[in-house]
């Protein structure tokens, strides 16, 4: 019976984290100071990101051509009636 309580409490210990982590609690007041671009996911500093932003903000990314809007709205209504009706085939 001792041997089956020891090996209990030495399982108790492997489930810690390793003591290289840092605790969440840290985490969470860590300031951020560098972000990801938007567009092509590369590293910036603050003030690159909130020139990036205000960029953004007054000349918007293209919009897509209405028929292409078109053809993924069919896509997508198409994908929800094929999970409400599987058996359709079209």
């Amino acid at each position: 019976m001792l041997v089956g309580l020891s090996s209990h409490w030495e399982s108790a210990v492997i489930a810690l984290p390793p003591p290289e982590d840092t605790p969440e609690e840290i985490l969470r007041t860590k300031i951020i100071i560098e972000a990801r671009s938007p567009i092509d996911g590369k590293f910036l500093t603050a003030a690159e990101y909130v020139q990036l932003q205000t960029q953004l903000q007054e000349a918007p990314p293209p919009k897509l051509d209405p028929k292409i809007r078109e053809q993924i709205f069919l896509l997508r209504l198409r994908k929800t009636l094929l999970q409400f009706f599987p058996f359709l085939n079209f």
